[in-house]
């Protein structure tokens, strides 16, 4: 059943990419198979939206653990490269654990601060939040060798959010959303190490955690600050 589920949860994952980026001259759906309808002008790529939907009533969060995959052929293209130090499976399996224990570190502090209580139980004012981080390219990953090989590169890389929102007791989606954020260039060339490609995920994690909140706060009557 396990596998059954993430079967159908990646192929979820592929629709939405194509939906939310091969768009270019009919535009994005304005429903989706679920019902849910697209709001327009949002902080984010695509957000879907149960028309009606009350985020009022949701007083608390509860957040499953960020499922996190890589770009196609991320380790391929990584390993064609003239670093002779390749990227092996166990490589992977760190980094997405790593960025994971960031997503729920980043979204739990900046939602607690908002004054949102993260809870692992269910309960009528408890929303579901099932994020998942896509196409994830790292553009120099650091492979914690003991050399002086160093790689260059403008941008630490880009990765895609895609979140789902669910009432915790009826299971119902309420609300889907995706967005590509590709971390500042710098208009030139610097070395790329493990702690500045985990300081570029911290901002756009960050970003995405704001976005979040300032949509339940908006829902429960709390003013927010534009940008």
């Amino acid at each position: 059943m396990k596998s059954r589920k993430l079967t159908i949860f990646l192929a979820s994952l592929s629709l939405m990419i194509t939906a939310g980026f091969s768009f270019a001259e009919e535009g994005p759906p304005q429903t989706t198979i679920e019902g849910l309808e697209r709001v327009e002008d949002s902080k984010l790529a695509l957000v879907y939206v149960e028309p009606g939907a009350d985020f009022s009533q949701y007083k608390r969060i509860y957040m499953v653990d960020t499922y996190v995959a890589f770009k196609k052929n991320w380790k391929r293209d990584q390993n064609r490269s003239a670093n002779p130090h390749k990227i092996s499976s166990s490589d992977m399996d760190k980094m997405k654990a790593e960025l994971s224990g960031l997503f729920r570190n980043i979204f739990t502090e900046v939602l607690e601060q908002g004054g949102y209580e993260l809870v692992s139980e269910r309960a009528e004012d408890v929303l579901i939040i099932k994020p998942a981080i896509i196409n994830l390219d790292i553009t120099a990953p650091d492979r914690l060798s003991n050399n002086d090989t160093r790689t260059y590169s403008e941008s630490p890389g880009e990765m895609t959010l895609y979140l789902e929102l669910f009432d915790s007791v009826t299971d119902d989606l309420i609300a889907k959303a995706m967005d590509l954020q590709t971390d500042r260039d710098t208009g030139y060339f610097q070395w790329q190490t493990r702690v500045t490609n985990r300081a570029a995920a911290n901002r756009i994690l960050t970003v995405w955690a704001n976005v979040l909140k300032d949509g339940l706060d908006k829902a429960h009557g709390v003013n927010v600050d534009s940008p």
